[in-house]
This record gives C-alpha cells, sequence and structure tokens, in this order.
C-alpha cells in the first residue's frame, strides 16, 4: 500500500503541470493577435544579434535573421526556424563577459 502513494504522487505531479501547460496555451490563443505590433518593434532591435528565446515551455539560442509580422526568423547551427510570436514570452541579447566571449553558465 505505501510502495503506491509515491507513483499516485507522480502521476498527479504530471497531470497537474500538463493541465496548466493547457491553459496557458488557452489564454495565449484567446489574445492572439493584440499586441502583436508591440512585440514587433521590440523584436527588431535584436535583428542580426545572437539572443536567447524564451517560450512558455523552452528556450531557443539562435541569430535572428529577420523578423516579419506574424513571427521571427531564426538561424541555429545552419538551420532556420520560424517561431510564432503568439508563443514568445522573452527575447535576451545572449549574454558576454567583459572581453567579449559567450558566457558559459547562464542564470535566470
Amino acid at each position: 500500500m505505501i510502495a503506491y502513494i509515491p507513483i499516485v504522487m507522480m502521476f498527479l505531479i504530471i497531470f497537474i503541470t500538463q493541465r496548466n501547460e493547457k491553459t496557458v496555451i488557452k489564454n495565449i490563443l484567446n489574445k492572439r493577435k493584440k499586441d502583436d505590433t508591440q512585440m514587433y518593434e521590440l523584436a527588431q532591435k535584436f535583428l542580426g544579434k545572437e539572443c536567447i528565446i524564451y517560450t512558455f515551455n523552452s528556450q531557443l539560442t539562435g541569430i535572428i535573421k529577420e523578423v516579419n509580422e506574424g513571427g521571427i526568423l531564426v538561424e541555429k547551427a545552419g538551420a532556420d526556424e520560424l517561431i510564432n510570436f503568439d508563443f514568445i514570452v522573452r527575447i535576451r541579447e545572449y549574454p558576454r563577459n567583459k572581453n567579449g566571449k559567450k558566457k558559459s553558465v547562464i542564470f535566470d
């Protein structure tokens, strides 16, 4: 009986996490196209720079090649990826140390 408690707790945590993720996605879709112009203008400042782009459940590092009204085109390891503005939470220029080298560890 006691051996089942950790298994039940694990499934409960997974269920709650997935439910919260679905709620976030639903909120993003409801707010779709309301503040796209503001994100578009802010993303223009990072054009041509190496940035860290945070979405609601992951992050992506690459050089921003193009910004249009639908999303951002990012070059990562020679391949291009398109990220929709609706799922972008934060854009941050890749931090560098005083010598201009990329930092190996980034804390948020």
